[in-house]
């Protein structure tokens, strides 16, 4: 395998998962008789430019389908957040309703809505069909196409250049980094600007956030590798704000190389600083992650199989794929929990991926009254604390797994 962005062949490991299915292939109970494929999850990390990653085991076509599972608007928080972002980016880039807003990766509109509410013309870009449709019927133009050069330029050529490009979480989830980011150029206006916001792989290995890792991802990124690949395709990444979401991400401001109205930010030297104290710039960061994970792995088992000694009943909240990465390197299935529940009608009725954990909607809850609720999307657990506080009642516990063990 060779590095996605500069091409130079990968020799160093950052961690192996072994294998697991597809994180958000979940399996109707048709499927429950059929086996199942996996596919590898063993990171590398390029020794030249530092982008780790992982290979493109299963396409990025097959992943992103018309049954994709994913809708972003069941979590109240990231909906805040979004509005938020919406009221801020406005007011600093100045838009109005001679703008254009484009959106990659749009999913059901859960961002581009708050465009819409201030009459501020916007574009969705979906590869996903079904989360494009939910997008289409609030009123939200929306494409259903993968992003890269050739849409970019075909958006050009329609005179649909961007004064700002939108991409939440889809910067890591692209194959073909390079032909991604030169579509970024293509689209953008003279005196445009792109936010990205994606996991910041600092926080990944300082918070042993290895469930974060799965096939949708292709790339783990940092500030220095993300301004060296856009700079390669002649972007200037001109300021970073570090934000709370996903365990701790980046949101990134970028415009053309030739732009030169736009002042680079200080913050730029601060997270560079950040990431060179944590040796992101040489590999002595990136190769003893595995020891780290392999300590909750055992930590968590260890806690599973000692409930189940003792008679108690233990289910999880959130179907997310970041907790079928966990339970498949874990090996966990019903027996060490009995079953997880989401709000997501999507995911409802099925089963996870490779654990086959049937998957209920929350009123099941009640009826069972388990002993612990392990949340697996850790990253929003005090808006699902808060949602769940009447499992007090009974003096059941909330566990988390990740960055260590906790029951609280």
């Amino acid at each position: 395998m060779k590095c996605r962005f500069c091409n130079t062949l990968l020799k160093h490991e950052f961690i192996d998962l072994i294998a697991s299915p597809p994180s958000n292939s979940y399996l109707r109970k048709s499927d429950l008789n059929a086996p199942e494929a996996y596919f590898p999850l063993k990171v590398f990390v390029c020794e030249k430019c530092f982008l780790v990653q992982l290979a493109e085991y299963k396409s990025h076509k097959e992943i992103f389908d018309k049954d994709y599972a994913y809708f972003s608007s069941y979590s109240t928080s990231w909906l805040k957040h979004c509005k938020d972002y919406v009221e801020m980016i406005s007011q600093r880039l100045k838009l109005n309703e001679t703008s254009q807003v484009i959106e990659i990766a749009s999913n059901d509109g859960y961002l581009l809505q708050y465009f819409k509410e201030k009459g501020i013309p916007c574009l969705g870009i979906e590869p996903t069909g079904n989360t494009a449709k939910a997008a289409q019927e609030k009123g939200i133009e929306t494409l259903v196409e993968f992003f890269g050069e050739k849409l970019a330029e075909t958006l050009t050529k329609n005179g649909r250049k961007a004064d700002l490009i939108i991409g939440n979480n889809v910067l890591a989830h692209v194959p073909d980094i390079n032909d991604f980011v030169k579509g970024l150029k293509i689209a953008l206006k003279e005196e445009g600007s792109i936010t990205m916001e994606f996991p910041h792989l600092l926080q990944l290995i300082q918070n042993k956030q290895f469930d974060t890792i799965y096939h949708e991802h292709f790339s783990y990124l940092s500030l220095l590798s993300v301004c060296e690949i856009f700079k390669a395709n002649g972007l200037q990444v001109y300021d970073a704000d570090k934000i709370p979401t996903h365990g701790g991400s980046l949101r990134i401001y970028a415009t053309h190389l030739e732009n030169k109205a736009a002042a680079v930010s200080q913050n730029i030297a601060k997270i560079f600083s950040d990431e060179k104290k944590a040796m992101l710039d040489r590999l002595d960061g990136y190769l003893d992650f595995q020891t780290k994970v392999d300590e909750i792995k055992n930590a968590f088992l260890s806690f599973l199989l000692n409930a189940k000694k003792q008679n108690k009943k233990v289910i999880a909240y959130g179907a997310a794929a970041k907790g079928n990465t966990l339970l498949n390197y874990c090996g966990i299935k019903p027996d060490l929990i009995e079953f997880v529940v989401d709000a997501s009608p999507a995911k409802q009725n099925k089963y996870l991926p490779g654990s086959r954990i049937p998957i209920f909607k929350e009123e099941k809850i009640k009826d069972f009254k388990p002993d612990y609720v392990v949340i697996l999307p850790w990253n929003i657990r005090e808006e699902i604390m808060s949602q769940l506080s009447y499992i007090r009642d009974w003096d059941a516990k909330f566990v988390i797994a990740i960055p260590e063990l906790k029951i609280l």
